[in-house]
């Protein structure tokens, strides 16, 4: 590993993305790491310090997917343009793990929201945000991106100990066996538990929906009001504040990513991730009767077969269902929709070569 590839251990770089970018990197080519994106603009990051950074016309003419277009937390090879101000953004490198959702509307793609994440960090309020069928639904996300995730509770101070502890028993009873921490942004109670987990060259990112005390958390970890944040309203309830996804450094050494919040979002082609988040489920499975059983109406399915003898959760059942009937929807409309984008670009392809013969 070179000396500029040292430096850049602080931000995340080891040995596996030096072997992946061997490869793909020409040696006047430099690596640097995605800290925020502003449209067409990106701001990286390299033992140099922060700059702005632009995609390559190459990268823009050969890349088809939106997935593949750089997002934060990517490291990217990059060379400088003439004035050296800004960076020209040629590769994205492999990414080892990756934050995506269904894109918002009746869009049937993939959105980035983050990539090479060590753990993902899932904030749910106890006061008015807890709701185990979205947790499950952020789990399936994480875990398919190959993600570590950990379940942050805010605003404890808002709910009596009895409230706390019924909502962390919902937690391990739909079994999700994930650390879960609660901690108040008020008293500080809970904050040092999450400090602790951050570890230097470590890259973290907090996923929850708006208002739920993100900001003001990451102000804390800071130490200083870094993240603008708003008075919540007068049922506890924060406010929007976050609007773009951004890398943080923490004086630690960790890197923490906000989001802006997501409430509601899609799955698409989340088998993995549903398997690693349901694995009880999966585990009944492997006694059914026959091994393609969809776990509706078969019989000899020892899935139904403990929903009826009351060991296994009804809510939990119905949200697997869910679920999993949601990601093979969407994936198969995913499908079409590449194989139709596939013959277009065969079609431009064919009369292209036809106009250079007759023309």
């Amino acid at each position: 590993m070179s000396q500029a590839e040292q430096q850049l251990q602080q931000f995340g770089w080891d040995d596996w993305f030096a072997e992946q970018a061997r490869e793909l990197t020409p040696t006047e080519q430099r690596v640097a790491r995605v800290v925020a994106v502003d449209r067409e603009q990106f701001v990286v990051m390299d033992e140099s310090g922060e700059y702005r950074a632009r995609l390559s016309g190459r990268f823009l003419h050969t890349t088809g997917e939106a997935t593949d277009f750089p997002c934060v937390g990517d490291w990217v090879a990059l060379r400088h343009g003439s004035s050296d101000t800004i960076g020209i953004i040629q590769t994205v490198i492999p990414r080892r793990s990756f934050l995506r959702r269904k894109a918002a509307g009746n869009s049937i793609d993939y959105q980035m929201i983050a990539a090479n994440i060590d753990a993902a960090l899932i904030v749910q309020s106890c006061q008015f945000d807890f709701n185990i069928n979205r947790l499950e639904r952020y789990l399936v996300m994480v875990r398919d991106g190959h993600v570590m995730p950990v379940i942050l509770l805010t605003k404890a101070d808002l709910v009596s100990p009895a409230t706390l502890e019924q909502q962390i028993g919902q937690i391990k009873n739909a079994g999700i066996n994930a650390e879960v921490i609660a901690l108040s942004n008020i008293t500080g109670e809970g904050v040092d538990k999450v400090g602790a987990l951050l570890c230097p060259g470590k890259t973290y990112c907090l996923l929850g929906s708006s208002g739920i005390g993100k900001s003001t958390l990451i102000n804390r970890l800071i130490g200083r009001h870094l993240l603008a944040t708003r008075v919540v309203s007068d049922n506890g309830e924060g406010r929007h504040t976050t609007v773009r996804r951004e890398l943080i450094m923490l004086e630690s050494g960790a890197m923490l990513i906000d989001t802006p919040g997501m409430r509601e979002f899609g799955i698409l082609g989340a088998e993995e991730g549903i398997g690693d988040s349901f694995a009880d489920i999966y585990q009944l499975a492997l006694a059914c009767r026959y091994k393609d059983c969809s776990h509706a109406n078969e019989p000899g399915c020892a899935v139904l077969n403990a929903l009826e003898e009351g060991s296994l959760h009804p809510a939990q059942y119905q949200n697997f269902v869910k679920l999993r009937s949601e990601s093979a929807f969407h994936e198969m409309s995913y499908l079409e929709k590449r194989n139709k984008d596939k013959a277009f670009g065969r079609q431009i392809k064919s009369i292209k070569k036809d106009l250079k013969r007759n023309f």
